[in-house]
């Protein structure tokens, strides 16, 4: 038993020695992601050209999907961070009478689900916004000229 075990090891041995040895070619950094530069670079976006610098008079741009949330029409960059503690947003667009509707000439009031806890009354709906609604920048983002880092043909 121990005579075919050694037999067998030293055939595999030998078939393992007659194979031409293969060198894995290596990928170079440049390939590696979506973005075709080297990794060891660190790479400066151009800086954003916003649709509209200030509110009021910009129009709004189209939703990248049905059901996404609408795009910011004017440049957000003294107002940010936006936090629950400090949020300019609400200066403008806290108006819950006039909640899921878009008054010409005025800034665009928050829906109704803004107003609504989801999760504990969804049937409930308040004259406060809630809590999980207060960073607007998880959903929105300011409308922006640039150019897109990667092609996309999402539709």
């Amino acid at each position: 038993m121990k005579k075919h075990r050694l037999i067998i090891a030293g055939i595999i041995i030998v078939i393992a020695s007659l194979a031409p040895a293969h060198a894995e070619e290596s990928v170079a950094d440049t390939e590696l992601g979506l973005s075709k530069t080297s990794v060891f670079e660190t790479p400066s976006p151009e800086p954003f050209n916003y649709m509209g610098d200030m509110p009021f008079g910009n129009p709004l741009g189209p939703r990248a999907f049905p059901g996404a949330p609408p795009q910011i029409p004017h440049n957000i960059e003294p107002m940010i961070p936006v936090t629950a503690k400090t949020n300019f947003c609400l200066g403008c667009h806290d108006n819950p009478e006039k909640m899921d509707k878009k008054p010409l000439g005025e800034p665009t009031p928050m829906p109704s689900s803004h107003y609504t806890d989801l999760r504990n009354a969804p049937d409930k709906v308040t004259k406060k916004v809630i809590g999980a609604r207060y960073v607007c920048t998880q959903c929105h983002v300011p409308q922006a000229d640039v150019k897109a880092l990667v092609n996309s043909t999402f539709k």
